[in-house]
């Protein structure tokens, strides 16, 4: 007999149920109101909180559009013999998983099993993914889509810091600032409400932006606003080493701070050396005045932050840029300074819960190593098991991929939160790859583009129809709540495991309360660097009423850690580390008929877009995929406004209408990386990844762009 899935039948409040956005890491405040017998089950609203400030862009406003979409799947889908997906019942189709799962794994051994995770899925969803792979599946083959987002920056805080919190100081500290340094991210359409806290430092004139497009974030420096540096694409690096030769060369750094707070000065100095701004001015195309202009403006401002998105960090050197950037903040004093600091911005909506509690292939909860054994100990404990049963390391997200279905790699895999087919780089080799699989399984709430190829379909919750937890882009510990019972049929992936546990015999607690999976992960994490094990979702709620923040670590004893390094880094000996890094040989550069692509998002669309192009608004206002190109480049190639074009490599061709901006940089084009298909944007990007964090090259692909024959 099947265990109820308690999710749908918790009691709740009739209105004004206050939660969060379920799109980006800004996760923006909004009350939801239930509106029985209208269209929509409910209302949303604007609620004030310091990060949006009662603000949502156009997805937070629509997003109730998400819980009436008519593909919502309510029943589980099985491939039959005919190839197509049909209906089957929860029992039918658990019993069936569990023993091909176990068959894969007595023929092929454990780590034929596969798990990808999403940074979408709240805390207590990715905690037990990682929990279930590893002790119901004994398999080390689990990573998520986290590793596309985020890796290259966490690296870099990781070696630099001794930890990796996205911000290290609450958002409303930028309000203050009067310099602030964005390398590689357009908040001004991908988290709108973000842009309310450059305010200060755009009425000082002292907001940089460096980004090859001159995007909605870039024209912010407009009309005395600031500066807007417009690099050649993938030369994000030589920038930074230039203003760090420049800092040190004009004796701009902070060195009382350097001599107390870091060590590796003497490497750094010696790594910038050649890095003379008419050396950087070749590789960048940033004339040197502009530099010297950029790299004083830097020291000499009052309250000074630098920030770094995917732009700079999505690279094959992209660990190495985000510890420039860290370096450079490192020498002007920043990080640990009150009133400044440096940080990155977090983009999917729980891609800092998710990535701290097992979803990462080398990563236990609370940030622990797998490899540690004292980390492997306390967590075999929490679960209740030999730490001998945990496997070790296993592959990242592109390895894990690419091995599917070979004889190295996984036979079966479960893809939880995820649109692998639309999101992963070099997109033709991950459906080739799927494809290969005995056994792929997706849960998701419609058919995803991922779900279309899947031989299971498992029909799960929505965001508004689950309570749990999320964290935000500051580390911030959030609550999100159930407005509305699931449509009957949909179940809490919580239930799935439990269930999926239950016949393979896994050892272990497997609760279907998202309370006490909250409870288990903050045990779990205790003693980590991400240490939750203070908090609980009655202790987050009474903080929520009191306007208390909880930010980790919130070890027991503590009121939480607002901001880290007042009083030391992370490391041993308490100092941050500079990092000497250099460029690398290989860049990408494109021959005279070829451009360079930059890929995106769009201020309407989100991720894959499997949610965004399926509410009518968003959708409409960018339905199909757009070329955006530079005036002079479309009539070099006789293309005009609204022509069709072939974007193509010998990875992939995307077709695409032309639009023409004088935004762009002439040698590149920008392609929107939400569509599907034959119009996604990752048919043409690269899976070489970098060395150290396994980010994969999305933002340097080389291409050529013609007219399509009529």
């Amino acid at each position: 007999m099947s265990t109820p899935d308690l999710a749908g039948a918790l009691p709740r409040p009739a209105t004004g149920i206050s939660t969060h956005c379920p799109y980006c890491a800004l996760q923006c405040a909004m009350t939801l109101d239930p509106s029985p017998g209208e269209r929509l089950p409910v209302q949303v609203s604007g609620r004030e909180f310091p990060t949006n400030r009662g603000g949502l862009c156009k997805k937070g406003w629509t997003s109730a559009e998400l819980l009436a979409v008519p593909d919502r799947l309510t029943v589980p889908l099985a491939r039959g013999d005919d190839g197509q997906l049909h209906e089957t019942s929860w029992e039918a189709a658990l019993d069936s998983l569990a023993a091909r799962l176990r068959e894969l794994q007595a023929e092929h051994g454990p780590d034929a099993i596969g798990v990808f995770g999403g940074g979408g899925l709240t805390n207590e969803k990715a905690y037990q993914l990682g929990k279930f792979a590893r002790i119901a599946l004994r398999t080390s083959r689990i990573d998520y889509n986290g590793r596309f987002c985020m890796s290259s920056a966490a690296a870099a805080s990781t070696r630099a810091f001794g930890i990796d919190r996205g911000l290290p100081f609450p958002l409303s500290d930028l309000d203050t600032a009067d310099t602030v340094l964005l390398l590689g991210s357009n908040v001004g359409d991908t988290m709108p409400p973000f842009v309310s806290h450059l305010q200060g430092a755009r009425a000082a004139g002292g907001l940089l932006v460096v980004d090859p497009r001159r995007s909605s974030t870039a024209r912010l420096t407009d009309d005395g606003g600031g500066l807007h540096i417009q690099p050649v694409p993938g030369s994000d690096l030589p920038l930074l080493l230039g203003l760090s030769h420049i800092v040190l060369a004009e004796r701009l750094y902070d060195a009382d701070y350097v001599a107390a707070r870091t060590t590796g000065l003497s490497a750094l100095r010696a790594s910038v050396a050649s890095w003379w701004p008419e050396r950087v001015q070749q590789s960048t195309g940033v004339p040197a005045p502009t530099l010297r202009t950029l790299a004083r403006r830097l020291a000499e401002g009052r309250s000074t932050y630098i920030l770094t998105g995917r732009g700079v960090e999505q690279h094959a050197d992209g660990t190495d840029t985000a510890t420039a950037a860290i370096n450079l903040a490192l020498l002007l004093g920043l990080p640990g300074t009150r009133g400044s600091g440096y940080g990155t911005l977090t983009g999917q909506g729980n891609g800092q819960g998710g990535r701290e509690h097992g979803q990462k292939a080398d990563q236990l909860p609370g940030y622990r190593k797998i490899t540690d054994p004292e980390a492997r100990a306390h967590v075999a404990g929490v679960w209740g098991v030999d730490p001998d049963l945990i496997p070790g390391p296993g592959v990242p997200a592109v390895q894990l991929l690419q091995s599917a279905g070979t004889d190295e790699g996984v036979k079966a895999l479960l893809v939880h939160g995820s649109n692998v087919v639309v999101s992963a780089p070099n997109a033709q080799t991950a459906r080739d790859a799927l494809a290969r699989l005995d056994l792929l399984v997706v849960c998701d709430f419609v058919l995803s583009e991922t779900a279309h190829l899947a031989d299971l379909v498992l029909p799960v919750l929505q965001w508004a129809e689950e309570e749990g937890t999320m964290t935000n882009l500051e580390g911030r510990v959030l609550r999100r709540r159930r407005a509305l019972a699931a449509p009957e049929g949909a179940r809490s992936e919580l239930w799935i495991m439990a269930e999926l546990a239950r016949r393979l015999d896994a050892p272990g607690v497997w609760s279907l309360d998202p309370a006490e999976v909250f409870d288990e992960l903050a045990r779990a994490s205790a003693g980590g660097l991400a240490d939750y094990s203070a908090l609980s979702h009655d202790m987050l709620d009474e903080m929520n009423e009191r306007g208390d923040a909880a930010y980790w670590p919130f070890a027991v004893g503590t009121t939480g850690t607002p901001r880290l390094f007042a009083d030391g880094f992370a490391h041993p000996d308490g100092r941050a580390r500079l990092v000497a890094v250099r460029r690398r040989s290989d860049v990408p550069t494109a021959a005279a008929d070829e451009l360079t692509l930059i890929t995106g998002r769009l201020l309407e669309h989100y991720q894959s877009g499997a949610q965004t192009r399926r509410v009518a608004e968003l959708n409409d206002a960018h339905p199909r995929i757009v070329a955006q190109m530079h005036p002079v480049t479309a009539a070099d190639r006789g293309l005009t406004e609204g022509d069709v074009v072939r974007v193509s490599n010998p990875r992939g061709t995307v077709d695409a209408i032309v639009g023409m901006s004088a935004d762009i940089r002439p040698d590149t084009v920008f392609l929107p990386f939400h569509f599907a298909d034959a119009e996604s944007a990752n048919l043409l990007t690269s899976d070489a990844v970098d060395p150290i964090s396994a980010m994969p090259e999305f933002k340097t692909a080389i291409v050529r762009v013609e007219p399509v024959p009529l």
